[in-house]
């Protein structure tokens, strides 16, 4: 098992900044990808931004590239995602995820989830 915590989330007004960070702890030996989710009000998880863990490919939905970046800290397990330039339409819990290798196949975990609200 992988347990994903997330942290950083906050009430930020537009054009404001945040840094979500998600450290994983448990089974994280064969740690394929982490990446961000979220989900607004209303609608459904859909993808944010992601990176390999080895290789470091790195992955954004075209609503968030040039205002947020993901980055990773394969020492202590962590992914970090800076939003910058947030805007209202960012409101949403913001969900890490981590795939992880088992054999051939492979094991998705979720966090909690955390809370971004951006004020216009």
């Amino acid at each position: 098992q992988v347990r994903l915590v997330e942290s950083g989330g906050g009430l930020v007004q537009a054009g404001g900044s945040l840094r979500l960070s998600c450290a994983a702890s448990g089974r994280t030996y064969g740690t394929y990808a982490m990446g961000w989710f979220r989900q607004a009000p209303g609608k459904e998880r859909g993808f944010v931004a992601a990176t390999g863990w080895s290789g470091g490919r790195i992955y954004y939905d075209n609503s968030v590239k040039g205002r947020f970046t993901i980055s990773r800290d394969t020492a202590k397990n962590t992914v970090f995602l800076q939003m910058n330039n947030l805007q209202p339409e960012d409101t949403a819990v913001y969900y890490c995820q981590s795939t992880v290798r088992v054999g051939s196949d492979t094991d998705d975990y979720w966090g909690q989830g955390t809370q971004v609200t951006v004020s216009s």
